[in-house]
């Protein structure tokens, strides 16, 4: 059994870009041989052999992750996130590794990760850029001044890690209100076949046709001569199980037009989850279901002057009306996303956190 689900795991896609995960594993082999340098030339020193191991072995669980055939969490492209979690560690150990000369070259990429995942008034940032101020005008790095690095570029990892988490949550979120809307799609689809008549998308206009002075138009039938007295009876009489079902269909059809046009606007995202299409899906069923209950509130009465159609082909009109109307729901939704998307490494935006330090005030603060 486990290996036929092997094998069967192995035929399946993996979920996140592919070049994502390659990128991750060919930093873990980079990480793996500067580590590897790093004990030969250390040998005799137990402290730095025991980091090394430590920084192996998270570079270890960082491949078995990455092995997203193997990994549990594959299917929704968490093991990417993994990985770089444990890449990352294994890159903060590397760093404890190094003394201040060592560090000094480093100093552009880790502001640049410091800037990018803390906010401009957290003052581990505004400690590094004016560290890295310093150090551009004297080169020179103290161990203080290393250890507020190494804990700033420790804590903008984490962030960015919650960054792409709360990207994560978003699409789980939107999936499953996309899931529930669709689920009741179907269903008012099938009740509505089961029992045409209970609820008719079916409008009666007084056109002066007919023994009673009016006829019966529904989304696929027209009675333009009603049999009976009673409208109720002439309406049931015109409805079919299908009513429900080309409405809705009419409304998804004008949605997926609608959501065609608003990918324009949402941008491409790095992350292993896939905003955009989760904000299209979405878009599908609202559309369908805005499609109906602006049907049905125009044959209450709610919209004035509009209470009563004519024709099937004006019932198929407004239903594609209301259809791509779903926008004006969608669009918060389509804002979040976007909010969310720019909040991924998107602290370096405000620009230095504060003025740097002076070199008289820097070398009265020592």
């Amino acid at each position: 059994m486990k290996g036929f689900v092997a094998r069967y795991r192995s035929k399946q896609g993996e979920r996140g870009p592919w070049e994502l995960r390659e990128g991750i594993r060919s930093r873990a082999r980079e990480l793996r041989a500067l580590l590897l340098d790093r004990i030969s030339r250390h040998e005799a020193d137990s402290r730095i052999k025991n980091l090394v191991q430590e920084a192996l072995d998270e570079l270890g669980k960082a491949e078995d992750a990455l092995n997203h055939r193997a990994h549990s969490r594959y299917k929704q492209a968490s093991h990417l996130a993994v990985g770089q979690i444990h890449v990352d560690t294994a890159h903060n150990l590397l760093l404890r590794l190094s003394g201040p000369s060592e560090v000094i070259p480093m100093m552009p990429g880790l502001l640049a990760i410091v800037q990018a995942h803390l906010a401009s008034s957290d003052p581990r940032r505004v400690g590094v850029e004016r560290i890295d101020h310093w150090v551009r005008q004297k080169g020179t790095l103290t161990e203080e001044d290393l250890e507020l690095i190494l804990d700033a570029v420790g804590v903008a990892r984490q962030a960015s890690i919650r960054e792409t988490l709360r990207v994560r949550s978003f699409v789980n979120i939107v999936g499953w209100v996309t899931g529930f809307l669709a689920a009741g799609a179907v269903l008012l689809a099938v009740l509505a076949g089961v029992s045409d008549d209970t609820l008719p998308l079916c409008f009666t206009p007084g056109n002066g046709v007919g023994n009673a002075g009016y006829s019966v138009v529904c989304p696929i039938k027209t009675d333009v001569k009603p049999q009976f007295s009673n409208p109720d009876k002439n309406v049931a009489a015109t409805t079919t199980p299908l009513d429900y079902t080309l409405v809705e269909i009419v409304g998804l059809v004008s949605a997926a037009i609608a959501a065609a046009t608003t990918l324009r606007r949402i941008r491409g995202t790095a992350t292993p989850y896939n905003v955009p299409v989760v904000l299209a899906v979405l878009k599908l069923p609202t559309g369908a279901l805005t499609a109906v209950l602006g049907l049905l509130l125009m044959r209450g009465g709610f919209v004035p002057g509009l209470s009563a159609l004519d024709s099937s082909a004006q019932i198929i009109a407004w239903a594609i009306v209301f259809g791509y109307a779903q926008q004006l729901f969608t669009r918060l939704v389509d804002s979040q996303a976007q909010s969310v998307l720019n909040a991924v490494g998107g602290a370096n935006q405000t620009g230095p956190s504060a003025p740097p330090a002076t070199l008289s005030s820097r070398a009265a603060g020592q």
